[in-house]
């Protein structure tokens, strides 16, 4: 009876070792026949205990009973029937589990019948069983933790998960969604920066190989950051994301999420209006920018920049953003015609001024006025001038002057410009730094 026992057990488990690649609620793991016969796990030469054989027996007849219904192509539901006496079964043959090897045959079988019976408790006992064993071959225990890590996610055993799937995130699995579900194990127990830890690893050990970081990843890490209200991360992922995936939909999500975290006065606003008019963060539905388009204006001022609130205005009437007859729209695109003529003619004087003066307010407003004009190369030399002679509001002057730069293609000097920007500017800063290393890009 031993030998037949060790003959049909070893080809049980090289059948339903993978069997595990199968659907399940959290994820879908995807193995063909070819591949499943590839990684079946080389048992090493022992006997099973007697005790194991004895009570298998039973166990042995309805596997053997299943794999002849399966060759003759019987439905699930005939499977299922197959396996009323299945679950008794395993539990005698796993109570009588003396060596490794007793351990694998038992968790090969939880891993089959608990597929055939839907039942995901039973294959993450079997998995757990399989791993224990010793038996898995090195090259293949990283699959099987990740196939753990997933069984025990699905039932909410979220210790465990993060048990199996932490070693399976270090090892760069090939599978993008262990390192999701190994944040989302975390943020189930309350432990939100540790998920957030375990993304920002998964990112790190991606990149390190030269491999391409999901946008999935980036987008559950908002997800957590942005539930958890933690503000200083949620802004770190967002500008992480648009670097990765610099889209319209990601630059406004990233913008808004700044603005909702930072402490902004109407002068980061504008400069945000900015980056998001030249990342296209605008080119979005209507109803999710028409707020930007309003914040920016506002924020502008047509009484200060009318140039600049008047090609704003004009370019949300004409995106079908805003309304021309809106009381609002009117009244800015009134008052910035009303005012450009006489502020354009006032700039020559107002540039000797600024080279005048003692300190660096004038040239401070002088750039002010250049960069909302699209003249970026006077607005550089005006920046540099104003924090040279000082007196004035440097951290807002380092964000312009690397916007000026931004305008003239001169990404390298404008990231050095943002990177020296400090206070509520901070994040502002690194956002419009994100933005220049993606137009430096080919």
């Amino acid at each position: 009876m031993r030998a037949t026992f060790k003959r049909l057990t070893g080809g049980m488990i090289g059948k339903t070792a993978l069997a595990i690649a199968l659907t399940t609620g959290a994820l879908t793991v995807g193995a063909t026949a070819a591949s499943a016969k590839e990684k079946e796990p080389k048992v090493e030469k022992a006997s099973y205990s007697k005790e194991f054989v004895a009570a298998a027996g039973p166990m042995q007849k309805t596997m053997t009973a299943l794999d002849e219904a399966k060759k003759k192509g019987a439905d699930a539901a005939a499977q299922k029937a197959l396996l009323a006496n299945a679950p008794a079964e395993l539990a005698a043959a796993e109570a009588a589990i003396k060596t490794r090897l007793d351990r694998m045959a038992a968790g090969g079988w939880a891993v089959s019948v608990g597929g055939t019976l839907d039942n995901i408790a039973m294959r993450q006992r079997g998995i757990q069983n399989m791993l224990d064993s010793g038996q898995v071959p090195a090259a293949n225990v990283t699959e099987y933790q990740f196939y753990l890590g997933n069984f025990a996610y699905s039932n909410k055993d979220y210790a465990t998960a993060v048990k199996a799937l932490t070693a399976v995130v270090a090892a760069n699995y090939k599978d993008d969604t262990a390192a999701e579900l190994l944040a989302d194990s975390y943020a189930q127990q309350g432990q939100n920066a540790e998920a957030l830890g375990a993304l920002k690893s998964a990112v790190d050990a991606r990149k390190a190989a030269g491999g391409v970081v999901p946008e999935g990843w980036f987008k559950r890490a908002n997800l957590i950051a942005y539930k958890s209200k933690l503000g200083p991360q949620a802004i770190e992922w967002s500008t992480m994301m648009v670097e990765n995936d610099p889209t319209p939909l990601n630059w406004l999500g990233a913008g808004q999420l700044v603005r909702e975290f930072g402490q902004f006065t109407s002068q980061e606003s504008v400069d945000l209006g900015r980056l998001l008019l030249r990342s296209g963060g605008f080119e979005n539905d209507p109803k999710y920018v028409e707020r930007e388009y309003v914040e920016y204006i506002e924020s502008a001022d047509p009484r200060r920049l009318p140039g600049e609130v008047l090609k704003v205005a004009n370019k949300g009437v004409q995106a079908g953003v805003l309304k021309a007859n809106d009381a609002f729209v009117a009244d800015a695109l009134s008052q910035a015609k009303g005012r450009i003529t006489a502020d354009k003619a006032s700039l020559p004087s107002l540039d000797k001024e600024a080279r005048a003066g003692k300190d660096g307010k004038s040239a401070l407003a002088m750039a002010d006025a250049y960069l909302s004009y699209d003249e970026p190369a006077k607005a550089e030399e005006m920046y540099k001038m104003a924090i040279e002679k000082g007196a004035i509001d440097k951290d807002r002057a380092l964000t312009r002057l690397g916007i000026a730069q931004v305008d003239q293609d001169k990404f390298e000097e404008a990231k050095a410009s943002f990177a020296q920007v400090t206070g509520a500017r901070a994040s502002l800063a690194r956002l419009w730094s994100a933005f220049a290393t993606t137009q430096a890009r080919p």
